[in-house]
Parts: C-alpha cells; structure tokens; sequence
C-alpha cells in the first residue's frame, strides 16, 4: 500500500502528473533566463521567430525570453494547453516595445501570430472589454490577463499564469 502512494506522489512531485503545474507557480515574481524560458516553450510545443532570427534582448529584431516572467511563460503555456492551437511567439523582452509597469521588456508581455484558431479561441472564450486606447480591441481573460488584437499580431499582458 505505501508503495502504490509513493509513486504517484513521487510521479507529482517530478512533474510527470498533472498538477504539479499548481506548485510550479510562485506568489513572487520570478524571472527567467532565454534559455529556461524557451524549453518550457519548446517542451509545450509552443515556437517563437523574430525578424532577425536571433534572441539578444537588446535587439529590436530579436525575439528574446530574458528576464521574462516566469507567469508570463506559464500563462502561454496555458494559453497553448486550453486552446489546443498553435501558438508562435513574435515579441519578448526585447528592447522596442513600449515602455510601463506592465511592459515587454519587465516580462508581463509577449506578443504571438494571429492564426485563425488561437484567434477565435480568444474572442470566444474571453470577455470583450473597452478598446485600448489606440483603438487595439480587447479581451480579458477568467484569470484578469489581456489580450489586445493589434492587427498582425496579439499582445498579451500576463499578470499571472491563467490557472496553471
């Protein structure tokens, strides 16, 4: 009998089960490396491009995860889990975005393609809310995170990882 709890426990506690993702998420922000950032990605399926095929963060053709936040990269994974579409990112942490609290470059925001499934995805399952005020139309999601429509592509605040 212990031994048939133990596994299970040890399998949670290794990430192998599902729930663990609850643990991974810590009340602090916790920032991340490119590289830490961009397995979680790639372990999630999730792909990332930039125009200049590169990830210096200090690049504006880059697209770079340094000091990303770790509930900015939890909240796409979750994005990529719930949805079940494919989900590119274009924008990071690196430097031409503008700036704010809630910025890219202090690792709230990231930007990702407008494919038709993630698109309809957001539209349909988040709450329509007022326009930013470039005009940007809005939709916040049950967990309070953005997704502004900026036409060729949607930027997403992440104030937390979704319910990861």
């Amino acid at each position: 009998m212990l031994r048939r709890i133990l596994v299970p426990l040890v399998a949670v506690l290794a990430g192998l089960l599902p729930g663990v993702v609850v643990v991974e998420q810590a009340s602090a922000l916790t920032k991340m490396t490119h590289s830490q950032a961009a397995a979680i990605f790639s372990a999630a399926g999730i792909t990332w491009s930039s125009s200049g095929n590169c990830s210096d963060w200090n690049n504006s053709t880059c697209t770079s995860f340094t000091n990303i936040n770790d509930s900015t990269v939890y909240g796409v994974r979750t994005l990529k889990q719930a949805s079940g579409c494919a989900v590119n990112i274009t924008g990071g942490t690196e430097v031409g975005h503008a700036s704010g609290t809630y910025s890219h470059r202090n690792g709230y925001k990231v930007d990702i393609s407008v494919y038709t499934c993630v698109s309809n995805y957001i539209r349909n399952t988040f709450t329509r809310i007022a326009d930013r005020g470039d005009g940007a139309q809005q939709w916040r999601s049950g967990a309070g995170n953005i997704y502004a429509n900026e036409g060729n592509h949607w930027d997403i605040t992440y104030y937390n990882c979704g319910g990861c």
